[in-house]
């Protein structure tokens, strides 16, 4: 009888301590979402479906930017004219109140950015050290432009940005 009576005190535990935690769970479920902070919609101009070209109009590649995680997310699914792909996730961070992307490719790069809104536009910049140890600067901004349109600008510097260079400047134009 004393294994039966352990048991059923066991079982009686847990649905006793689960009952209420139930209730928590309903009621964070009716709690307003988690980012709904105006910096939240910051970078909310690049979200759609876009062609985007280089400065010569040829198509450099094809973007898809959505909305994840009840909005506190945007996602980038990257596919190049070329063949390569890549995908980034780009949230607000409340605790350091900056921006941040984690970009990953089809060819292996892996970027780490923070940043923010400079002079209306999302500048976000980190470092990346190469096979023979030297760190390059990179920044890229994503600018608004008329008429729904944005233009991504990627420099990056080798020498703690004395001088850029032009990795990527591409105009994003929205897909009817």
């Amino acid at each position: 009888m004393n294994g039966v009576n352990a048991r059923l005190t066991l079982f009686l535990g847990v649905v006793a301590t689960g009952v209420p935690l139930l209730g928590l769970a309903a009621q964070s479920q009716q709690q307003p979402a988690a980012c709904t902070a105006p910096a939240y919609r910051q970078f909310d101009f690049w979200v759609g479906e876009w062609e985007v070209t280089n400065p010569q109009g040829a198509v450099a590649g094809a973007n898809t930017i959505t909305k994840i995680l009840g909005g506190c997310v945007l996602q980038e699914h990257w596919r190049g004219a070329g063949g390569s792909t890549g995908y980034s996730y780009n949230i607000f961070n409340l605790q350091t109140r900056q921006w941040h992307q984690t970009w990953v490719d089809s060819g292996g790069q892996l970027l780490l950015l923070d940043g923010g809104i400079e002079g209306g536009k999302m500048v976000l910049s980190g470092e990346t050290v190469g096979q023979g140890g030297q760190t390059t600067v990179n920044q890229i901004s994503w600018e608004p432009l008329d008429g729904g349109r944005v233009r991504q600008l990627w420099r990056s510097s080798t020498d703690g940005g004395a001088t850029w260079q032009i990795v990527f400047d591409g105009q994003y134009t929205k897909r009817q």
